[in-house]
């Protein structure tokens, strides 16, 4: 169902003026996803007419953008993404595990989004399989599924990498499953430290490869002497990986993952007004808890486009990634293979029907089966839709 305002509105508003005040300030990227959000669901992409097969109800239904930055075209993608994950499921605990950068580390990958937020997945990942595969530890080679969020519920820069990771491994040798407690995975100090070590090696290999760029108030640090003060105390801090309470089963991952892995900026419904005020919308501070947690701001219509362009990504980064026991390249012989040390059987893979499933909502009026009866290319309106039969003779004198 449409909300009563969408970020596709407070683009068509105010996008135009936007572009013409931050001309030659915007990235092709950013310029591209902006279009498409204006544009998604409206007669600029096409689309189809749908009429009701029992009480001749009829609607039109203009085609999607389908960019992964837009709110309302996330919902489509995700239901495919989970149903291929599902069959990868292993009945074992799942631990959620999250590493955040430091703000003076952000504030580089924001100005080198594509190296430093590749960065942030090599090291997360290879922290956790060298932790795990420690024989203090599990002693093997754990799977992870790894999500990006670049964003802070009030739409600040904050990178940060989700993972979840399945509560066991594969024993060297491949004889046996290994379960990690059931309340506890690896140490979380542990795993900062290393994390931490990591990440500030490789990104000074970036920056002596010539492979950062620094600009504006941040354009000092080009010198490595620069670079490396600015890196001292960032030395010395406690970087946060948080590792939450295992779910409680496969399908309360799966809802998990419906929430996170095809997540935007913000999302319409937490949109409340757009006005000569700004934009108002509905945050979480996550410095206060209980009911105040849920906090209310409003940005300048300008600064809410700002930050929402932000978080557009790199072309072709790819934001979702499988490491260890559920890296694509070998993902189902090692599934099979855990499956097997479980003693559980595989799941049954349904054979794919004939044609493919019929997402449209049923009829508003009856509940009955809408039929395509027109479709229209972009930038054209369909035509009025034709009059039954039956209307006609009661018309007639």
């Amino acid at each position: 169902m449409r909300t009563s305002l969408e970020v596709a509105d407070i683009f068509r508003s105010s996008g135009p003026a936007y572009r013409a005040a931050h001309a030659g300030h915007l990235s092709l990227g950013q310029l591209k996803v902006m279009t498409a959000i204006e544009n998604c669901r409206t007669a600029a992409l096409g689309g189809h007419v749908e009429a009701c097969d029992d009480c001749g109800h009829w609607r039109i239904a203009y085609n999607s953008c389908r960019n992964r930055h837009c709110p309302k075209c996330q919902g489509a993608a995700a239901r495919t993404w989970l149903a291929a994950r599902e069959a990868d499921l292993l009945p074992v605990g799942y631990f959620h595990v999250v590493f955040t950068l430091p703000a003076q580390i952000a504030d580089i990958a924001w100005q080198n989004k594509a190296v430093v937020y590749d960065l942030l997945f090599r090291t997360a990942s290879e922290t956790m399989l060298t932790i795990a595969a420690d024989p203090k530890h599990l002693g093997a080679r754990i799977g992870i599924t790894a999500v990006l969020h670049t964003w802070g519920s009030a739409l600040t820069h904050h990178p940060h990498v989700h993972m979840i990771v399945p509560g066991g491994v594969v024993a060297p040798g491949c004889m046996r499953w290994i379960s990690s407690s059931p309340a506890f995975l690896l140490p979380v100090r542990v795993l900062g430290a290393l994390f931490r070590r990591l990440f500030l090696s490789r990104l000074l290999a970036l920056f002596d490869a010539g492979k950062l760029g620094f600009f504006g108030s941040m354009a000092h640090l080009a010198t490595r002497k620069a670079f490396l003060r600015y890196l001292s105390p960032v030395r010395k801090m406690r970087w946060v990986v948080y590792a939450k309470p295992p779910f409680a089963g496969p399908q309360a991952v799966l809802a998990y993952l419906s929430r996170y892995t095809h997540r935007v900026a913000i999302s319409n419904r937490r949109l409340l007004a757009f006005n000569e005020a700004g934009v108002t919308f509905r945050y979480k501070d996550y410095r206060r808890g209980g009911a105040e947690r849920q906090q209310v701001m409003t940005l300048a219509t300008d600064e809410f486009i700002r930050r929402f362009l932000i978080h557009v990504l790199p072309r072709g980064f790819h934001r979702i990634r499988h490491y260890g026991l559920l890296s694509s390249s070998a993902r189902k012989d090692r599934l099979e293979l855990a499956r097997r040390l479980l003693g559980v059987a595989a799941p049954v893979v349904e054979p794919d029907p004939e044609d493919s499933p019929d997402h449209r909502p049923p009829c508003p009026c009856c509940g009955g089966h809408m039929t395509i009866i027109e479709t229209f290319v972009r930038w054209c309106q369909p035509r009025a839709p034709p009059i039954s039969d039956a209307l006609i003779r009661e018309n007639v004198p």
